[in-house]
């Protein structure tokens, strides 16, 4: 228990008392909330509202000449969040990666199934018919479920529809889509125990690398980002 004196207007003084909460819940832990869902946080990045607020900021003028405008300051954040809003496409590459040296190593990988299994992490729900049922609802239920195109919406939500710079990277992404399905289709089509198969799916490994490649390329560019931020490179495109 505590008590306190309160002074009032006649002169006199009047002690209240006031139940304190046990010293040990004065203070609360903190709790850390785990990492979001990647695909949600760019869902909220690309969502609608998010890009009006965008909108707005870009029309506001800044508050004062010491403190940045709101555009600025979300500019700022961006580039903050740009290795976890790219982190997707540096999980695909290293999936690719990974498909390509089964190939190239010394026991080479005869069956199609591991190679499928890596082609469908690194195509990110983007090619449609290589998602799964759950996948496929939701798409048909409106919500977009290709990480690119939402790393696309979140990098291009302070560019103007025409913009060069967007339209460039919508560009790469169809051009990358179009590599992983057909890559999809070679290795279906592939007997990997043939040497010229395997050949085959190797080119398309690489084409799907390096298209992965230009995509990253473009969405730093898109973002305003200095391209040091990029993980991969043209240099991956190179060699696996």
């Amino acid at each position: 228990m505590g008590s306190r004196v309160v002074s009032v207007g006649c002169g006199c003084t009047h002690r209240t008392t006031a139940t304190l909460p046990p010293p040990g819940r004065l203070k609360q832990p903190f709790r850390r909330i785990g990492n979001p869902n990647r695909r949600a946080a760019l869902l909220l990045l690309s969502s609608p509202g998010f890009i009006a607020l965008l909108s707005t900021a870009s029309r506001a003028s800044a508050f004062s000449v010491a403190i940045s405008g709101p555009k600025e300051w979300l500019r700022e954040q961006k580039k903050k969040a740009a290795r976890f809003v790219l982190a997707p496409i540096e999980a695909s590459r290293q999936s690719l990666r990974n498909a390509y040296l089964l190939l190239t190593s010394e026991s080479p990988v005869e069956d199609a199934g591991e190679l499928r299994t890596l082609l469908n992490s690194a195509a990110r729900d983007c090619v449609p018919r290589e998602r799964n049922s759950f996948v496929t609802l939701q798409a048909i239920t409106g919500v977009e479920v290709c990480t690119f195109k939402l790393i696309v919406k979140n990098a291009a939500s302070l560019l103007s529809n025409g913009d060069p710079i967007k339209l460039d990277a919508e560009t790469r992404l169809d051009y990358l889509i179009r590599s992983l399905s057909l890559l999809g289709s070679t290795i279906d089509n592939s007997d990997l125990r043939m040497t010229s198969d395997r050949e085959k799916v190797k080119n398309g490994l690489m084409n799907s690398i390096s298209a992965l490649d230009e995509f990253e390329q473009a969405s730093v560019t898109q973002a305003g980002l200095p391209h040091t931020v990029s993980s991969g490179g043209q240099e991956s495109s190179k060699k696996p």
